[in-house]
């Protein structure tokens, strides 16, 4: 696999009517079926450890960026996954009320090693979205992107990029 270094970026238009329509809190709800997919496919779940070796982690947990609207800042956090929405829902709210007044990078501490990355730019919608990683080639697990979100006729749409 190092032999022909690549990565790839998409962007894909979901449709959260649903979501909306049940008045799920979105990025909680986003959290929970990104890691539910996250943890169902081994190919999301494969890295490189420091020895360089090529392993498949038995479970991922979502590491997200909150954002402070007093200091435009981000911190990131992490909510360990639970396969029920409703005790990931609660723990994400505990992880929120606990850490999400932390400023700084990180804002809540000791980071597990088996984290896949999920931020959101709630304030532009975009049809295509790019990271471009210094080490990306070594950089195995998906990151998430989520944008702003918009009507399409009866459709609440989601931009969700995905780099891997």
């Amino acid at each position: 696999f190092t032999n022909i270094p690549c990565t790839y970026s998409m962007t894909v238009k979901l449709d959260i009517t649903q979501i909306k329509k049940k008045r799920m809190k979105l990025y909680p709800a986003m959290l929970y079926y990104l890691a539910t997919i996250v943890n169902r496919h081994s190919e999301f779940r494969t890295a490189i450890n420091q020895e360089g070796e090529l392993g498949i982690y038995d479970e991922m947990i979502p590491s997200y960026t909150i954002f402070h609207e007093d200091t435009e800042t981000f911190s990131n956090l992490w909510t360990p996954y639970i396969p029920d929405f409703e005790a990931f829902s609660m723990a994400y709210a505990n992880d929120m009320q606990r850490y999400g007044s932390n400023y700084g990078m990180i804002g809540k501490p000791d980071i597990p090693e088996n984290v896949f990355n999920v931020s959101m730019i709630p304030w532009s919608t975009f049809d295509s979205f790019n990271l471009n990683l210094q080490k990306g080639y070594d950089y195995l697990i998906p990151i998430f992107t989520m944008g702003k979100y918009y009507r399409d006729d009866e459709k609440i749409i989601l931009p969700l990029a995905i780099q891997v």
